[in-house]
Parts: C-alpha cells; structure tokens; sequence
C-alpha cells in the first residue's frame, strides 16, 4: 500500500488532531502516504476533492500537531448515502485518480454508516470518535437485543430493546472513545466552579451536559461532586427528585444537579426536546432538559419556600440553569485522549495495510490494563443493518442515591486515574497568561492548512 487518505467527519472532538497525528506518524514509518480531505466526506462529494498532503517525504506537517483540539481538516455532517450509487461511483472513481488505496474515516455512528457505502469498493477502515462514548457495544450480543416495532409519524422505523443483559467491564466493545475523557474533564471543573455560585447565593444549580441518548458524559460529571446526576437510561421520577433536592437544600442550603440532554420522563419521552429538529445525521438537536427540570422544581416547591426562609424572592430566582455546552467538545485533549487517540490512528493504518474492509480500531481493557484491537463494524449492527447509539448499562448508576453505582465507579477509575499528565498541568500555567496573548491576534490554523490544500485535476 502506497498511498491512504484519512477523513474527520461529524462534530469536532478534542482528540481528532491526536488521532490524525498517531495515524501519519506511523504511516511514515510504513512509507504509506496519507492525503487529508478537507471537511469530512464534504471533500469526497466535491468533484475537486480539496485534500492536503500529510507526509511529504514522509515528515509530519507542522500544523498537525496532537495537543492541538478541534481538526486541522475541518469537519462536517455531509454524508454519502448508502443507496445513492451514482453518488458512489463517483467518490470511487475520484479516489482511484488519486491513488488512494484505502480510507480511514475518523468518526462515529454516522460517520460509520456513510463509510459502509464505500467498503464494497474500497478498503475502509473507522478510527473511533465522539465525547459521548457512544460508539461500541456493553457485550457482543447487545445489537441482538433490538426489536422493530412499527414507524413513526415521519416514516422512520421505531427500535424497541428487549431484556437487558448482565455484563463485565471485560465484555465491553471499545471500552471508551477519544474525546470522552477530555470532555469529562471540562464537564466536572465546570460543575466544581458552579458550586460555589449555588454555596454563595442559597441556590439550585441545574448543569446540562451533552450525550444524546447515553449518559456516560453525566456519569462523569460525578468527579465534579453534583449532589444529583440524571441520565436517560433511567426515566425521570419527579416526585423523588423533589424529595431528593429538598432533602439536600435543608442540610446544605445549595444543591446542584447535572442532567444529561436526552433525559426522559417515565412514558419515553424526551424532556429536552423543545423543537423537533434534527442534523443531517439524524440526530435530535435537543434544546431544554436543564430548563424541563427548572419548570419541575419551580412548579412544585414554589416562591413562598424560599421566602419563608429568606433565600431567595421566588423560585425561579432560586433555581438556575447552565449549559457546559460546546466547551465540552472543544479545546486542547489531556493526555489520556491524546495517548489512545494516537494509538487507535496508528492501528487504522496497520488495518488498512492488512487489507480490511469496513473494519473499526477499537480500545479494550483487560486486567493488564488497556490494549487495541479490530472488529467487524457489521458486529455493531441489528438484524436489519441499524447501528443503535451504545447506552450507559444500566449497572453503572444508582438511581436510588442518583448517583454512579460501583461498577460504574470502577468504570470510571480505569479512565481517569492517569488521565491528566504533568505536562497538561505546566501548559495552563504556562500559556493561558502567555503575555504575547494580549499584544498578537489569534493566527488561526486554518490559514497555514489552506495554503496545503491541492485540488483533484
């Protein structure tokens, strides 16, 4: 194999330049060629096909460089749809003029589903991303578990999980993927400096932090210390939340909660979801899970609770919503992303070079500890080729307490133990008040990658 191309698709993520740059470096050692395609599949649907060389004379450009977040490629939600054949072809046909002999597609769920389409033609290869770890599988027969039943208002087929299996931290299928551990990190400093907000004026804190479906990024939070977490594996039970949250405000006089986007009341329905709204993807944008819970709060403690004890003039001055919002997704990967996030790129390539077709590099752990592996992307699918987001098992929380259980404690101690290295620490203090910051403007560097940008002929 002389000559790969490599994409990063769908939302930005911490850890994608980390995983670009453990994909290139050991291409140089391969004497493999890697071209960049600009914007996701957006490149490939172009019938100039931007792209960026990598590796000339097999040296990593100085741009990519792995501590640096977001992607030096751009991204995208541009997708190639599995049934548009002509679409296809073309990709195919451009690809071959450049002499691209494989693919690796940095991404998730959706970015998987559009790398199918070209797997017949090409070898493909997925190097996982997404900070809502949502991209696996608890135990390998989980996709068997889904039903269909029937359709909804818009056509679309409607998923039903049957029982849910036992599992062992050892049965999961890529343990945890590049950018959750980053965006976790984000996620409980923000909830530790809301604290202190909620402490100094008597209030309830309500913290919303992203995850879609899955509540692994909620789970997380618990490093911040929030008296309550609330995921969507679990319907919302509202009286015991209540119960819950005047319990702590007696005691503690504050309390703070983090709530996971896709929450759900007990009849399935997302609480979130203000407006029906979606991304080329298909996901949900969700606009209001934080701001649902207020209104339950508001609603059944009321403005004469706080008055009579003098905290506050009305319940909806007590009681305050923020987003962590896109601060989760964004800035520079501490170590634990950059580490594995290199290693999983460098194992697409070793993939690619062993000729596989739609496969996935993916993360393990064993009791030695973590170690990389390959898997069938087909293994993710159903019975009707669906890949279903991989949710929180349902042994990691303890909706009595609200709280992660101890195997979701453990879960989470193989990830962050080490997660943060001393050299995360010296950059803060080394460049947050770099002094150069207040007389230079930012030099984005998208202006150096476009000056790289070559065109399909």
């Amino acid at each position: 194999m002389k000559r790969i191309g490599i994409l990063t698709a769908g939302g930005d993520t911490p850890a994608l330049n980390a995983t670009l740059y453990g994909a290139v470096t050991r291409a140089n050692a391969l004497r493999i060629e890697v071209y960049g395609f600009i914007k996701g599949y957006n490149s490939l649907l172009n019938p100039r096909m931007p792209y960026v060389h990598l590796n000339p004379l097999f040296q990593n450009i100085p741009e990519l460089d792995s501590t640096y977040g977001g992607s030096i490629l751009g991204a995208s939600r541009d997708y190639v749809d599995v049934n548009d054949r002509e679409t296809i072809l073309k990709v195919v046909e451009r690809l071959n003029r450049l002499g691209i002999e494989g693919l690796i597609c940095v991404g998730g769920d959706g970015t998987l589903n559009a790398m199918q389409s070209l797997a017949d033609h090409f070898h493909t290869v997925l190097a996982p991303k997404t900070i809502d770890n949502d991209l696996g599988l608890n135990y390998m027969a989980e996709p068997d578990e889904w039903v269909r039943e029937g359709k909804d208002e818009g056509n679309k087929p409607q998923y039903r999980r049957l029982a849910i299996q036992d599992m062992r931290l050892e049965d999961m299928v890529n343990y945890v993927t590049p950018g959750y551990a980053t965006a976790v990190f984000v996620s409980a400093q923000g909830v530790q400096r809301i604290r202190t907000t909620a402490e100094s004026h008597r209030r309830i804190a309500i913290i919303e932090v992203m995850g879609r479906q899955s509540g692994y990024l909620a789970l997380g939070s618990a490093y911040g210390q929030p008296d309550i977490i609330l995921v969507p594996e679990y319907p919302l039970e509202p009286d015991r939340l209540i119960q819950k949250v005047l319990a702590l405000y007696e005691v503690q006089k504050n309390v703070v909660i983090v709530v996971s986007e896709g929450i759900v009341d007990e009849s399935g329905k997302e609480l979130g979801v203000l407006s029906e709204t979606r991304d080329p993807a298909e996901n949900v944008h969700y606009s209001g899970a934080a701001e649902a819970i207020k209104r339950i709060l508001v609603e059944a403690i009321g403005d004469l609770y706080f008055q009579e004890r003098r905290r506050n003039e009305s319940a909806n001055a007590a009681i305050f919503t923020r987003k962590v919002g896109h601060t989760q997704r964004g800035g520079r990967p501490i170590l634990f992303d950059r580490f594995y996030a290199a290693l999983q790129g460098g194992k697409a390539v070793e993939m690619l070079r062993e000729g596989w077709h739609n496969g996935i590099a993916i993360l393990q752990r064993s009791e030695d500890g973590f170690y990389l592996d390959s898997i069938d992307a087909n293994r993710l699918r159903d019975r009707w080729g669906e890949i279903h987001p991989r949710y929180m098992h349902p042994s990691f929380y303890d909706p009595a307490r609200f709280q992660p259980s101890e195997k979701g404690i453990e879960y989470l101690r193989h990830i962050f133990t080490n997660a943060v290295g001393h050299d995360d620490v010296e950059w803060v203090r080394a460049q947050v008040f770099d002094a150069s910051h207040l007389l230079q403007p930012y030099h984005s560097v998208n202006v150096d990658v476009h000056k790289r940008i070559r065109y399909l002929s």
